[in-house]
């Protein structure tokens, strides 16, 4: 597979070397076209590529957010850079398992771990003001771990609900950074069978009926057949926190 670079770099799909390319670059060298050039060609590719592409790419500039369901993305992109920062938002509002999760995936892996932890507010934001509980808590701590980075990757997939179906594995988010989805053409399926055939740490609420694991207060339980997003702020005319869109 060949990957179209910035011309900044001076490297074009027939020249393209198969060391590592240079990096790392800023957000800015790539054009949206280049990005969606990028992102077509790695629809064929297995996420290892994607994740190569990413860390030489961006280098000490990329972080991967992490929710703790499963370690599916941190089990592949450590064993491409194994320095890689994973980020984790600690919202105060995690069930205890999510917590336990993310200890138990830190020591498996010997993670670069960075827990942004949201200060404790007078009131519960989930109770006297949910409509802007996720962009306080939790976007907002996004927005400051990504604070001088160029690139950021999720686990995010396209089968996962209808508001995912479009995603690009490569894309430029809100802020001007490049957004890496490896697994936004995975199925739930292909979770499963890596998970199976690494051993991959999960979170065991995946195992009690939560398919999609948020802030305890926010996530309930979805019935076989549903959408996996379902009991995601179930009752409420919303289905995305905010640290996806755009």
């Amino acid at each position: 597979m060949s990957i179209t670079l910035p011309p900044s770099v001076g490297l074009t799909a027939t020249n393209a070397p198969t060391e590592p390319l240079p990096g790392p670059f800023h957000a800015a060298e790539f054009t949206d076209a280049e990005l969606a050039e990028i992102s077509a060609e790695f629809e064929g590719a297995p996420a290892s590529k994607v994740l190569r592409w990413a860390a030489d790419s961006f280098g000490p500039h990329l972080s991967l957010a992490a929710s703790m369901t499963d370690a599916v993305l941190i089990d592949l992109a450590v064993k491409v850079a194994p320095a890689i920062e994973v980020v984790f938002i600690d919202t105060g509002y995690h069930f205890p398992e999510t917590l336990e999760t993310v200890e138990m995936v830190r020591r498996r892996y010997g993670l670069n771990l960075r827990i942004m932890t949201v200060a404790a507010h007078d009131e519960e934001l989930w109770k006297v003001d949910p409509g802007n509980c996720c962009s306080a808590v939790k976007v907002g701590q996004l927005d400051r771990a990504l604070a001088g980075k160029a690139a950021w990757m999720s686990g995010l997939r396209r089968d996962e609900s209808p508001a995912r179906a479009s995603a690009s594995i490569v894309s430029r988010d809100l802020r001007g950074l490049i957004k890496v989805n490896p697994l936004a053409n995975w199925t739930a399926a292909d979770v499963d069978e890596y998970i199976a055939a690494h051993d991959v740490p999960t979170n065991p609420l995946l195992h009690q009926g939560y398919p999609s694991i948020g802030c305890m207060p926010c996530t309930n339980k979805v019935a076989p057949g549903e959408d996996q997003r379902s009991g995601r702020w179930s009752g409420r005319d919303k289905s995305e926190c905010g640290l996806h869109m755009g």
